[in-house]
């Protein structure tokens, strides 16, 4: 049976959509460590159109990070399906390593997104405001 194809958000603000994005939740991945904790993903508009990326997480109390470019997929789509090219390892950027970003689902507000790749194997899901949402499940308790 052949997967249906998966469907992703058309006309995303870039602008809107740069800052600081909070992991939530995701499928286990080769990319992050097992441990990891406190990821996030902070995301900054280049000149050039392009997104500069910088993905962090802490594992055994150390921050672990590792920066790349993000830009369409398709110059000519509307279609939020980017790439992502990282460099490895970030102290010898020599290696790319090139991987798909595509946002399943985007919230009018740009608080909350799905993201995925066409591989099925990946998934996040972040959310722009996670130390406010602590602090608020903090004061109410």
């Amino acid at each position: 049976m052949a997967k249906e194809e998966m469907k992703v958000v058309k006309g995303v603000d870039l602008k809107r959509y740069m800052g600081r994005w909070y992991e939530i939740a995701s499928f286990p991945s080769r990319f992050q460590p097992k441990d990891g904790e406190n990821s996030r993903a902070t995301y900054t508009l280049n000149e050039d159109g392009t997104v500069h990326v910088l993905n962090e997480t802490w594992s055994g109390g150390k921050r672990g990070y590792i920066e790349g470019t993000a830009y369409k997929a398709d110059p000519k789509s509307d279609e939020a399906k980017l790439k992502v090219r990282f460099y490895v390892p970030p102290f010898l950027p020599i290696i790319p390593v090139v991987g798909d970003y595509w946002v399943l689902f985007l919230d009018d507000d740009y608080q909350y997104a799905l993201i995925g790749q066409p591989s099925r194997k990946c998934l996040w899901i972040l959310e722009v405001r996670l130390l406010i949402k602590l602090i608020e499940i903090k004061t109410n308790a």
